[in-house]
C-alpha cells in the first residue's frame, strides 16, 4: 500500500473528496483498540500508520515487571468471559478457558495482528509527543523513535486508541505515610516482600479486589478500605460466566434486568452487613461492576478485613472514618486513572476532570470531523469488540459512505443525558455504557453506511 505525503497540500484550506487513495490515517497505540482500528483501515484500503511506544502489540495486556508502565500484574485474568471478549471476526482458541490469563490474551492479540497483516503498519518504539491540527484534514504529528530522534508527519485523520487506564489517580489524604505507598498502576504481583506484612488496599473496584485477594495469600494481614458501597458480582452464576448468564436476559427492559440482577445477588450473597460491608443503595447495574469470586469468601474466612474510608495518615498509622487507628507496612491505592491525552494541547482536548465525555457514540468530537476516539468507553462487558465497530464506522465516514448527524452537538447532549442505566455520578462512570445496547447503537450507525454486522 502506497503511503501518501501531505506536504503538497499543507497550504490548502482543506482536503475535499477524500478517498482510499488520498486519505492517510494516524492510529495512536497498538493495544486492542488500536489493532482494531488498523485492521479496519487496511480492510477499507486506507493508508494507515500505527505508532506504538512499546515493542509488542497488546497495550496493557503486555506484562512488564518494571514499574512506571501500565500493564497487567503477574496473575491477571480477564474479568469478562472469552465469549464476550473476543473480536467478532476472530474467535479465541477453543482451548482457552472461560477467563483467559494475560499471557493468553497477549498471544491472542499478537495472533490477531499477524492474521490481519497489521505488523506492516505498526512502528514500534515510537512515542507520540504532540498532535496539532493545522486545518481540516491536516494533522501534524510529532513522534520520537527508539533512538531518541524526533520526526514530524502529516495525516488527514487521527484515531486515538491509547486507552484511558494509564495515568494513575492518587487520593489526597492529610498527613503522610512512612511505609511503602503504591498505586495499582505499579502493582506487578505479590512476592516474598509482602510476606508477613500488614497491607491496606484502598478502593472497591476490580483492581482493588484482585490486589487484596493476591496480597491475602502471603501477607500477615490485609484490610480493604472502601469509601462507598459496591456490588460484587461472581464470575460464574449457575455454572456459566456471569456475562453469558446476563446476556440471556438482554431482551428484557433495562430497568427489569437491573432489578432482577440485584435481587439475584441479594439471594446468592445475603446482606452485605454479614461481611462487614456497606449495602449499596442503588441497583447493581447503576455502577461499574466489580467481578470477583474470591473476595467475599476471603472476608468470611477472615483473610481480608473491610474498613471504611481513610481520614488521615500518620507515619505508619491510618485513621479511618469510624475513628479506628491501625498500623500498616504497605498501602496500595487502587483508585482509578485520569482520562488524559498528553499529546494534545489542553485548549484542543481536555477530558481529565469531566464527569461526562462529550463524544457522539463515545468516539466523534463535535468540532473535529477528522478525529476519532476508539475504545474510549467503559462497558458493562468488554471494550475491544465494540471498538472494532467504532473503527469500522470511522472508516466508513472517511470514505464518504457514512455521514454523522448534522446536529451532532444535540445528539451528544442527548446521549449524555440518557445513559443506558442511571449510572452514579463521578469520573468512574464518565464513559460507562451497556455492552449490548451500545452494540445496537453502533450497529444502527453502521447500517446507515450499508454495513451489516449481524
Amino acid at each position: 500500500m502506497q503511503s501518501v505525503s501531505l506536504s503538497d497540500v499543507s497550504d490548502q484550506k482543506s482536503l475535499q473528496g477524500l478517498n482510499a487513495e488520498t486519505a492517510r490515517v494516524c492510529v495512536i497505540g497498538a493495544g486492542p483498540s488500536g489493532l482494531a482500528a488498523a485492521k479496519n483501515c487496511i480492510a477499507a484500503g486506507l493508508s494507515v500508520v500505527v505508532f506504538e511506544q512499546h515493542h509488542q502489540v497488546g497495550g496493557n495486556w503486555v506484562f512488564n515487571a518494571a514499574t512506571g508502565h501500565s500493564s497487567v500484574y503477574n496473575n491477571t485474568h480477564i474479568i469478562s468471559s472469552k465469549s464476550w471478549s473476543q473480536y467478532e471476526d476472530f474467535p479465541m482458541p477453543a482451548d482457552y478457558p472461560d477467563y483467559p490469563s494475560h499471557r493468553q490474551m497477549q498471544a491472542y492479540f499478537a495472533s490477531y495482528a499477524e492474521h490481519f497483516d497489521l505488523y506492516r503498519a505498526i512502528r514500534f518504539g515510537h512515542r507520540v509527543l504532540s498532535v496539532v491540527r493545522k486545518q481540516r484534514n491536516i494533522w501534524e504529528v510529532s513522534i520520537q523513535n527508539a533512538e531518541g530522534s524526533i520526526q514530524v508527519e502529516k495525516f488527514t485523520h487521527l484515531m486515538v486508541c491509547n486507552g484511558h487506564h494509564w495515568s494513575p489517580k492518587y487520593p489526597a489524604y492529610p498527613g503522610r505515610f512512612t511505609g511503602q505507598y503504591l498505586h495499582s498502576h505499579d502493582f506487578k504481583g505479590v512476592d516474598d516482600h509482602w510476606r508477613g506484612k500488614r497491607v491496606l488496599i484502598v478502593g472497591g473496584g476490580n483492581s482493588a479486589c484482585d490486589v487484596a485477594v493476591e496480597a491475602a495469600r502471603v501477607a500477615d494481614r490485609v484490610c480493604l478500605s472502601m469509601r462507598s458501597a459496591q456490588w460484587f458480582i461472581p464470575k460464574f452464576i449457575f455454572g456459566v460466566p456471569s456475562d453469558v448468564f446476563a446476556a440471556r436476559s438482554r431482551w428484557l427492559p433495562s430497568w427489569l434486568r437491573n432489578r432482577l440482577l440485584t435481587l439475584l445477588l441479594r439471594v446468592l450473597q445475603g446482606p452485605y452487613a454479614r461481611y462487614g460491608l456497606q449495602q449499596p443503595a442503588v441497583p447493581a447495574l447503576n455502577m461499574h461492576p466489580t467481578l470477583n469470586s474470591d473476595l467475599l469468601d476471603y472476608i468470611r474466612h477472615g483473610r481480608i478485613e473491610p474498613r471504611p474510608a481513610i481520614t488521615r495518615l500518620d507515619d505508619d498509622r491510618v485513621l479511618f472514618y469510624d475513628g479506628k487507628r491501625e498500623s500498616f507496612d504497605i498501602i496500595c491505592v487502587c483508585t482509578g486513572f485520569w482520562t488524559q491525552f498528553p499529546f494534545f494541547d489542553k485548549d484542543v482536548i481536555d477530558f481529565q476532570y469531566l464527569e461526562k465525555i462529550p463524544l457522539f457514540r463515545k468516539m466523534m468530537h463535535a468540532e473535529y470531523e477528522d478525529l476519532y476516539f476508539v475504545g474510549l468507553f467503559q462497558p458493562l462487558g468488554c471494550i475491544w469488540p465494540l471498538a472494532d465497530h467504532q473503527a469500522r464506522l470511522a472508516c466508513q465516514e472517511i470514505l464518504g459512505r457514512y455521514r454523522r448527524p448534522k446536529n451532532i452537538e444535540a445528539e451528544i447532549e442527548a446521549e449524555i443525558s440518557n445513559p443506558h442505566y442511571p449510572f452514579l455520578g463521578g469520573q468512574r462512570h464518565a464513559v460507562e455504557v451497556d455492552y449490548h445496547r451500545f452494540r445496537k447503537e453502533l450497529k444502527r450507525e453502521l447500517s446507515r453506511a450499508g454495513v451489516d454486522i449481524g
